[in-house]
């Protein structure tokens, strides 16, 4: 498994793509739907000379991705349906002989499915990004799920990733290299960030001043750990910690099955004053900054944990289940001494080692907050900033042109 692919601020590798053609197919050029990370390869491919193919259907993105340098190519690439993607294929394939085009990147399975027939039959190189790893449930379920470790090079976002493949996809094993997402840290930057906004949240949480906030970003699913944080909370009541508040953002509209369960369990336990749901949160920033730590008591491995990462690039304390690849994220002993700690990792549905965790990142002193919340936009700023992917990503490109070449 390669990471970095030999990084270079010289992007000597990456010129080596001047002239070739690109596509990356995109099934959602909407901003809530699509990856982003497609749109700043486009950037990047643009800087360094290639020609940037973008292939999917209409939306708000196509401005965009021309903005970069990119060229949008009207594709219907979201279908699931099997006789439109057989239909695709054959569109496909036009596509990549009268466009010249030497490299397909996908990042969804209908898309991967039609890629990988049609660049199969075109002798075009294909990579694959694999984020979540499932095998599914079934040997249909798990053949479907299987396109995304087909590509000539796969892409994996976390090592927890790549880990899972010698056992699921051991054909690719030698395909697998690493690049970690890319995250926008731009309205990151705690000074970037009033005090206004802040107090503005706090006020609409109903959060006194001499209070804390512990917080909790995700939609309402028991598998994201409400419960576990339930519980921490009791468990701290009891110690007769007083001043802190639990808030828990996220859609709570139409009041579904897991919203009813968790509101059950703030009743049970006795917390209906110190834990609350919020609703959605419009300003995140803001949310991450105004709290005193921040929790992701995950009960199921996650693929990458993007709330993490922007919690420490504001410098706020993050505790994190020691499940799936979120607890990359973070620096935290074993891995590093205590001193050089960027937040904590506790095992999964263990409440007792999660108000642990709470009570003592709130009773880090304001030097040692400080030296942490600095260590911790460190890291993050290094090892997930948007720049990073995208060189590593047209480096990983061009090995593979390269390769392709010397084989031709």
């Amino acid at each position: 498994m390669n990471e970095d692919f030999g990084f270079s601020p010289q992007w000597r590798s990456a010129h080596r793509l001047a002239g070739r053609t690109v596509m990356q197919i995109m099934p959602s050029l909407d901003p809530v739907d699509a990856d982003h990370a497609a749109i700043d390869v486009v950037g990047a491919l643009a800087e360094a000379g290639a020609r940037a193919l973008v292939a999917g259907p209409s939306g708000p993105l196509v401005s965009e991705l021309q903005a970069k340098g990119g060229i949008w190519i009207p594709f219907p690439a979201s279908s699931k349906n099997p006789v439109a993607m057989a239909l695709n294929v054959n569109r496909l394939r036009k596509i990549l002989h009268n466009e010249h085009v030497e490299l397909v990147h996908v990042r969804s399975r209908p898309a991967a499915w039609v890629a990988w027939a049609a660049t199969r039959s075109t002798k075009t190189a294909l990579v694959t990004s694999l984020q979540q790893i499932t095998a599914g449930h079934g040997l249909l379920q798990q053949r479907y799920n299987s396109i995304m470790a087909r590509g000539d090079i796969v892409i994996a976002g976390s090592r927890f990733a790549a880990s899972m493949i010698p056992a699921l996809y051991p054909w690719a094993v030698d395909r697998v290299s690493l690049i970690r997402p890319g995250v926008d840290f731009r309205g990151l930057a705690p000074d970037g960030i009033s005090a206004s906004r802040v107090q503005a949240l706090r006020q609409a949480w109903h959060v006194a001043p001499d209070e804390r906030i512990i917080l909790l970003a995700g939609r309402p699913s028991l598998w994201k750990g409400h419960k576990v944080l339930i519980e921490a909370a009791r468990l701290l009541s009891n110690q007769g910690r007083k001043d802190i508040k639990f808030v828990l953002t996220g859609e709570t509209k139409g009041k579904t099955g897991p919203v009813r369960e968790i509101e059950h369990a703030i009743a049970k336990a006795g917390m209906e004053g110190t834990v609350r749901w919020t609703g959605p949160c419009a300003d995140m920033s803001a949310a991450l900054l105004a709290a005193a730590a921040v929790v992701i008591p995950s009960l199921e491995a996650e693929a990458f944990g993007r709330i993490a990462v922007e919690a420490q690039a504001v410098g706020t304390p993050v505790i994190v289940s020691d499940l799936g690849a979120v607890p990359e994220t973070v620096l935290a002993p074993p891995d590093v001494e205590p001193a050089r700690r960027t937040g904590w990792r506790v095992p999964a549905n263990d409440p007792i080692s999660l108000a642990e965790a709470i009570g003592e990142a709130l009773a880090l002193g304001a030097s040692s907050r400080d030296a942490l919340a600095a260590r911790a936009r460190k890291q993050v700023e290094e090892r997930f900033s948007i720049d990073r992917m995208a060189r590593q990503t047209l480096v990983a490109y061009a090995a593979l042109l390269d390769r392709s070449d010397q084989m031709s």
